[in-house]
């Protein structure tokens, strides 16, 4: 079983992308359960969500607390809350920043990858200035570090089910596994 939990802010599609990407592993075959947690307040409050992808039918529908991969929508919360707690020795990171490298906020890891979501979602058009919708480029690159779920698949989930614009949608995420960097 492939476990993701999402950390981001109320406001950047985190629990949309868990979706998406959920629906993305059914449609390349595969089992997949998708579940959000926040408390009360919502737009720019932390947010997780979580994602479990597997060959056979999933069963469990809880928190993740050791995940493969963790994927920050929003780097400043690497600083502020302990992201990845629980990560297996052999996970990956996925962060949204313009910063290259595995160095975020004095932060090192041996498998990192990093891409630039927020810039590719407002070129894009993809939410405001203020609040860049980052979910479908995030899930875009996350498929480049996850074999499991192909970039075709997850531009299918996008075409099918996103919430609108998605033909930006799909063209944000497929910049978004072109531009990643790192090593996973």
């Amino acid at each position: 079983m492939i476990e993701i939990r999402f950390h981001g802010r109320g406001g950047q599609g985190a629990v949309v992308a868990s979706e998406l990407l959920a629906r993305a592993a059914v449609m390349n075959r595969l089992h997949a359960a998708a579940f959000p947690f926040f408390g009360v307040e919502r737009r720019g409050a932390p947010v997780t969500a979580f994602c479990r992808i597997d060959l056979k039918p999933i069963r469990t529908h809880s928190e993740i607390y050791f995940p493969d991969y963790v994927v920050v929508l929003d780097s400043d919360l690497v600083g502020m809350t302990n992201v990845l707690q629980g990560l297996k020795p052999d996970g990956a990171v996925l962060i949204n920043t313009a910063k290259e490298g595995c160095d975020v906020r004095g932060v090192k890891w041996s498998r990192v990858a990093t891409v630039d979501a927020t810039s590719i979602a407002l070129r894009h058009g993809l939410g405001s200035e203020n609040a860049p919708i980052v979910n479908t480029a995030i899930i875009g690159a996350f498929s480049k570090i996850c074999p499991q779920v192909p970039l075709e698949a997850v531009i299918e989930s996008i075409m099918k089910a996103s919430p609108g614009n998605r033909e930006e949608n799909a063209a944000a995420a497929r910049e978004a596994y072109e531009s990643v960097k790192g090593e996973w």
